[in-house]
């Protein structure tokens, strides 16, 4: 998650969303996976940092376009941060990523299993699957991670999106990216833990739970953190939504959760975690999900897992 310093669809497919998601392949061999699940060692995980992001580029900012409203259904109080007890789905669901920048450097952000046509996509933020005009290496999702604990795997990427306008000039607006990952044991990804429902094109200002794995003091990155309350328009430099959250660095692309049932940890993602102000340390900011975040999900959902 960005700490920013301000300076003096509806049925639509991918096809039809121009234009079409930045995407490169991650490890897409036996082989390849084989050396990022060994790469990935309990030591590594635990010295894995947050990653700075780059600071909202107001003059070349663009508002997500929107369209038809589209939800897909999930498969199976206010507080500004604290550890999620609840259990339910939304503890399988969401996990820490982790990662090799091209600079070398081994980062965590956070993401969502969500329902998908191939039962294989994580949502996450822009910025934890590509930076400084680099996608990022070694990238693997391990849902449920607690205490370091990986209690349903380690799942690596096979391929990684991001909107046109992240990948081109790291847009904060469209801080948005997906991954596909590999079927694990002979399981796919919701098979194994389930998936959060998905929407896009929503009404603002809904209320709204926040989840995510965050690094930095007070936190360390050993178990889920949430926040909720109702979502507010961002009115000093970009067209995001605002939540009154204290999660810290790591809890980058944690899932925005509508109409969440505590009960189940079922909900409806529509927006994740992107980044702070330097001089708001107590809000969070997430783009708004229009027709840019849907496309990278349907050309996600779409995409072969191997």
């Amino acid at each position: 998650m960005l700490t920013v310093t301000l300076a003096p669809i509806g049925t639509a497919d991918a096809q039809t969303l121009r234009p079409k998601p930045a995407q490169r392949a991650a490890a897409d061999t036996a082989a390849e996976r084989r050396q990022v699940l060994t790469y990935w060692t309990e030591s590594r995980m635990e010295a894995a940092q947050p990653l700075n992001a780059p600071a909202p580029k107001a003059e070349t900012a663009g508002e997500p376009e929107r369209g038809a409203p589209f939800a897909r259904e999930p498969q199976a109080a206010r507080t500004p941060g604290e550890a999620w007890t609840g259990g339910g789905a939304v503890a399988r669901t969401t996990g820490r990523i982790f990662f090799t920048t091209r600079a070398g450097r081994n980062s965590s952000c956070s993401g969502t299993a969500v329902t998908s046509a191939n039962k294989s996509v994580v949502l996450t933020a822009g910025h934890c699957v590509k930076m400084s005009g680099a996608f990022h290496m070694n990238w693997v999702f391990v849902p449920g991670y607690d205490r370091g604990s990986r209690p349903f795997g380690t799942w690596a990427a096979t391929r990684l999106l991001t909107t046109p306008q992240w990948n081109a000039r790291e847009d904060i607006n469209f801080d948005v990216a997906a991954a596909v990952v590999a079927p694990l044991d002979g399981k796919t990804l919701v098979d194994a833990v389930g998936g959060q429902g998905v929407a896009f094109n929503q009404p603002r200002r809904r209320q709204m739970y926040a989840f995510g794995y965050p690094a930095l003091a007070p936190y360390d990155g050993s178990k889920l953190i949430y926040c909720s309350g109702r979502a507010f328009d961002d009115f000093v430099g970009t067209d995001d939504l605002g939540l009154t959250c204290n999660m810290t660095g790591g809890s980058s692309g944690g899932p925005w959760l509508l109409n969440f049932a505590e009960q189940t940890g079922l909900g409806t993602l529509n927006s994740v975690n992107s980044f702070k102000y330097s001089f708001a340390p107590n809000w969070m900011l997430g783009p708004y999900f229009g027709n840019e975040a849907q496309a990278v999900y349907q050309s996600a959902q779409t995409a072969s897992a191997l």
